[in-house]
């Protein structure tokens, strides 16, 4: 009993944090970063209410970052065996399914370790999703393949529609 009224009692929760993973340098990889360039441009008709990272290639040390969120969208490139461009709209079940098998991106199985690692520390949030694209290059270069840069647009769409069903 702190001697407030129950009404006036509320949680305090981080905001939705979309988190793009890749590397910039490993061509098609790096459609996660690409992704949240298009999504933060936008951020403002969220009011605050959804933090945008670039995380890069950190895999565990963005730990912290997972802390007391409401709701966890990562952007990165998912590859399933699908035409490039096919966009993936993962659980964390499926992305436990896709980090199993052997690392096919210059970070997958750190997303993997980072998702089981916030797991096992409670600090994973209730809602998790993963949106991605099929990658169809993954070797030193800059820029993205023809088939993943038009699929930016539909996926961001994506991304954007689940975070207002979020909020």
């Amino acid at each position: 009993m702190n001697g407030f009224p129950d009404t006036l009692l509320i949680e305090h929760r981080a905001p939705i944090l979309v988190l793009g993973l890749g590397n910039l340098l490993l061509s098609d990889d790096g459609v996660g970063p690409a992704l949240l360039d298009q999504l933060a441009a936008s951020g403002e008709r969220w009011n605050g209410q959804v933090e945008f990272v670039d995380g890069g290639t950190q895999g565990l040390a963005l730990l912290g970052q997972l802390t007391g969120r409401r709701a966890l969208i990562i952007v990165d490139a998912v590859k399933r065996g699908a035409s490039p461009g096919t966009i993936h709209r993962l659980t964390l079940p499926e992305l436990r399914e896709v980090s199993q098998r052997r690392a096919t991106t210059g970070h997958e199985g750190s997303a993997g370790e980072l998702l089981a690692a916030a797991q096992l520390l409670d600090e994973l949030p209730d809602r998790l999703f993963i949106v991605g694209i099929e990658p169809g290059k993954i070797a030193t270069g800059i820029g993205l393949s023809e088939n993943v840069q038009q699929a930016l647009a539909s996926a961001s769409d994506q991304v954007a529609c689940l975070i207002d069903e979020l909020l």
